[in-house]
């Protein structure tokens, strides 16, 4: 990215920052690597604890012992635990989601609602304070949920004043409420990404389309289009085989034109050796354009 193509909602004071901070972010690519280590309240200790996860990944800490050691574009979680934390791991770059709710409400009971915590005035004085390197914000919509119209809102403002500051945006964009009767149809899912353009963010972190007899990695070409220059990333999801997921992250860049990954279980699960294995092989795919081989390689430790 240069100059010219920096959003005209970032002050002309802030557009250095603005610059400087995408690039870090992207590690100069244009892509980006986000860990995604927000799903302590997202899923409670669900992903933390129990069958299949590593006794590591039960203390917090593990996440952030992943993201000082491992290749990664920035590590998102919530603001408590980067103050907790930040001080240990000043060489992380961060990105603060300033939303989050539990699974425990279904949509049956409930449509979607994740209030903001914080402004982001708030979590600039907090980047002030401690030094720490805050490259952006996150917040997550929930796209037909009987109140998006407020999370609209609140998400408009987020991306426009994280720019007026310099920051990135990142939007999670789900599709979810009683309203919406397949969350991982193809076109509703770049109807997401589309929202996410109208938003302004940076980068819309969606989910991998899933729809019977259709390939997926073709039917999200339509999602990373409908985003325009906006650019798309994928939720890594529930944790996969390392092999098989390597190959659908190598699609979703090599095929469907995504700009990047988020990922979470399939990274932090594992022993912490292994996790930094399992986020290095990402970042050469996400970022150095490796093949699967060569990424699987790293994994091994080969």
């Amino acid at each position: 990215m240069d100059l010219e193509k920096v959003p005209l909602d970032v002050p002309k004071t802030e557009r250095e920052t603005y610059l400087k901070n995408y690039m870090e972010i992207t590690r100069e690519s244009g892509k980006l690597m986000l860990f995604a280590g927000d799903q302590k309240v997202e899923h409670l200790n669900d992903d933390f604890y129990g069958e299949g996860v590593h006794e590591d990944d039960a203390n917090p800490e593990h996440l952030f012992e992943i993201a000082s050691k491992a290749k990664i574009g920035v590590f998102a979680t919530q603001l408590g635990l980067i103050a907790r934390y930040g001080m240990d791991y000043r060489n992380v770059p961060y990105l603060v989601k300033i939303n989050s709710k539990t699974n425990l409400v279904k949509t049956s009971q409930a449509d979607p609602f994740s209030n903001l915590w914080y402004d982001v005035e708030q979590i600039v004085k907090f980047k002030e304070n401690s030094g720490l390197k805050i490259l952006g914000v996150g917040y997550t919509v929930y796209i037909g949920s009987e109140f998006e119209a407020e999370m609209f809102v609140q998400a408009a403002q987020v991306v426009h004043n994280a720019h007026q500051h310099g920051m990135i945006s990142v939007l999670w964009l789900y599709p979810r409420g009683t309203a919406v009767k397949d969350e991982k149809d193809p076109h509703l899912i770049a109807g997401a990404t589309g929202v996410g353009a109208c938003l302004g963010t940076d980068f819309a972190k969606v989910s991998y389309p899933e729809k019977e007899g259709v390939n997926s990695a073709e039917a999200f070409k339509e999602a990373v289009k409908s985003a325009g220059r906006t650019k798309v990333v994928c939720a890594g999801g529930a944790s996969d085989e390392v092999d098989d997921f390597l190959k659908k992250l190598h699609e979703q860049i090599h095929i469907s034109g995504a700009m990047g990954s988020a990922t979470g279980r399939n990274i932090h699960q594992k022993p912490i050796d292994e996790a930094i294995r399992m986020c290095n092989a990402i970042y050469a795919i996400t970022i150095d354009d490796a093949t699967v081989k060569e990424a699987l390689k790293i994994y091994r430790g080969k």
